[in-house]
């Protein structure tokens, strides 16, 4: 079924590998979603994206096999149940610190009497059908993220939340509220108390039943933490991608031209 790559991975025991949209392009998000990823997720936390531009890079998404997701600016009704009714099957909250806020983050996500959500798919019963309302609640997943030394405190009662299908590891505030500013900001932790912290939250996540996700910065990383057994992996964003591949071809072009005027022969005297 369409948008439903995710959950259907996970039934085969297989990973998701999820792309990441800072940028508000619907062009952008075309690109992206025709790349091979599993699923592709828009920011509206700290991406440069309103709502109205999430809702055109979701129509644009549609035409490709891709689970369609939104991370939510913050634990709002409104922003969750908005971003589902434009047509997100995948909602990831940031900042989840307890049980209670987790309780909260899955009742928004689905219909009574499973959930508090107020009816009213506007784009989503088109790109879905008729009979999204039926179906929903079994569609939609939610992913808490843990990333704050409260949330690690309370990580067992989180992730036995009933309703949260798993949790998403942010290692970079992760790091800042578990060590302060002892380590460099960023993603691909290999600090053995990173580490360490990060095999924790898998553990538990997976000893309630739900799935483990968690934020890359590398290729390599991901594939790292996937071999830990993470259900769920981002790599990288838009932005980041963009930058790179910039750089790596005016490098690339940089490195030619100084080859080249390395083995140019040398100007012809004029004699005189």
């Amino acid at each position: 079924m369409q948008f439903q790559r995710v959950r259907e991975l996970w039934s085969s025991g297989k990973p998701v590998i999820n792309g990441w949209l800072s940028t508000s392009s619907s062009f952008v998000a075309e690109i992206m979603a025709a790349q091979g990823y599993d699923s592709v997720t828009i920011d509206l936390q700290h991406g440069f994206v309103g709502y109205e531009q999430a809702t055109a890079m979701l129509q644009a998404m549609r035409a490709s096999n891709v689970t369609p997701m939104v991370r939510v600016p913050w634990l709002d009704p409104a922003d969750i149940m908005k971003a589902l009714d434009a047509g997100a099957f995948g909602i990831i909250c940031p900042m989840i610190n307890n049980a209670e806020e987790a309780a909260r983050f899955a009742s928004y996500l689905r219909y009574p009497p499973q959930g508090v959500r107020s009816f009213g798919p506007t784009r989503v019963s088109i790109a879905a059908g008729a009979d999204y309302g039926k179906t929903a609640n079994e569609q939609v997943f939610g992913l808490a993220m843990i990333e704050t030394a409260e949330a690690m405190k309370n990580l067992k009662s989180i992730v036995k939340t009933p309703g949260i299908d798993g949790v998403y590891i942010g290692p970079a505030d992760l790091t800042l509220g578990l060590t302060g500013r002892k380590y460099p900001t960023g993603f691909d932790r290999e600090e053995p108390e990173m580490v360490g912290a990060i095999k924790t939250i898998l553990k538990e996540a997976h000893n309630a039943g739900i799935k483990a996700a968690i934020h890359c910065g590398t290729p390599a990383y991901a594939a790292k933490a996937i071999g830990w057994g993470f259900d769920f992996v981002t790599i990288s964003n838009d932005v980041r991608l963009l930058a790179g591949a910039a750089q790596q071809s005016v490098s690339a072009v940089r490195a030619l031209l100084g080859e080249q005027a390395a083995v140019a022969p040398a100007p012809a005297k004029s004699g005189y």
